[in-house]
């Protein structure tokens, strides 16, 4: 009841923002503050939240790509048409083009239908970087599908996978120049962090999340914890329409429930009033599903050695360091 499905260019319209967590932190109630972009009605660029993975946007000039900075999550439908495009299959990898040790995100390909996120995409984006902080030239078209997809890019590093960059957007962009685009974002431009370096190269896990399944619902607890992303729309106290997002994963791996959830989120919003009940009603809730797959920098060059040429690259293989 009170659904209805968001598509075509009613997705293109929603706003972005952030979805990147700094550091996984909570004291206290999740709703009780902590910093977070300001954010808007109007479609634009920004940070959709600080610490916990998404946030609140912020307008830009009008023209501007919309942008958002996200952490991936679980399942959504797919098409059947684009699994990882190397091909043979390397000794050491499956058929998702993965290694024994590495996984898609939690309820990604969910249904038993083949995922459009791949391995391959999670490599091209570590391509991407890796030539531009080397001044090669930009890897050449890659194989995997084209299609268009909602999309983010996050970038973590070290041991324990702090954020270092997370950026992406609610429109639909072909996956070859969306992910080339927001593979430099998200490791450039994301304003809570400096710029990415070559000597962060090693250190660094690369997840891509593709986006599906955008449904208004009318009930703004109508969405299931660790299934479905959420992106609301309310006015704050001053009358100015706000917007923010989590990605699918982060409320389970904060472990909040729906109303930890919403609370966090509006206060990533901006939102600094006492939060109630009846504020929460007025809330209007789009849920949505992703794919996610990450990545590690030696996932990546395991994966390269076996198919050095095979997506264009010209260069030299990156040194494989250890972490330290």
């Amino acid at each position: 009841m009170g659904r209805k499905r968001c598509v075509g260019a009613d997705c293109s319209k929603m706003a972005a923002g952030c979805c990147g967590v700094k550091k996984q932190k909570l004291s206290g109630s999740p709703g009780s503050g902590g910093p977070g972009g300001a954010g808007s009605g109007a479609a634009g660029t920004g940070h959709c939240g600080s610490d916990l993975g998404i946030g609140s946007s912020s307008t830009v000039a009008a023209g501007s790509v919309n942008r958002v900075n996200g952490l991936g999550g679980p399942g959504g439908s797919s098409s059947t048409n684009s699994t990882n495009a190397l091909s043979p299959t390397p000794g050491g990898y499956n058929s998702t083009g993965l290694s024994p040790n590495l996984s898609p995100g939690s309820g990604s390909g969910s249904g038993g239908r083949k995922m459009v996120v791949s391995a391959e995409m999670c490599c091209f984006c570590f391509d991407v970087l890796y030539c531009h902080l080397y001044n090669y030239q930009a890897p050449r078209t890659p194989r995997f599908t084209n299609d268009p997809y909602p999309l983010f890019v996050t970038w973590k590093i070290g041991r324990d996978k702090r954020l270092r960059g997370c950026i992406g957007t609610f429109s639909a962009m072909n996956l070859h120049s969306g992910l080339r685009e927001y593979t430099l974002t998200s490791a450039l431009k994301d304003s809570r962090f400096p710029p990415m370096t070559r000597d962060e190269l090693p250190r660094l896990f690369c997840s891509v999340s593709l986006l599906t399944n955008f449904e208004d619902v009318g009930d703004y607890l109508d969405w299931e914890v660790g299934v479905h992303g959420i992106r609301i729309e309310f006015f704050n106290e001053k009358g100015s329409k706000r917007t923010a997002t989590y990605l699918p994963e982060v409320a389970k791996e904060q472990g909040w429930d729906h109303i930890q959830t919403i609370d966090s989120l509006l206060r990533k919003g901006g939102y600094k009033a006492p939060i109630t009940n009846d504020f929460r009603k007025t809330i209007k809730l789009t849920r949505y599903r992703s794919e996610k797959m990450t990545m590690s920098y030696a996932e990546y060059i395991g994966h390269r050695q076996h198919h050095h040429y095979q997506n264009g690259i010209g260069h030299p293989l990156p040194p494989y360091n250890h972490y330290s």
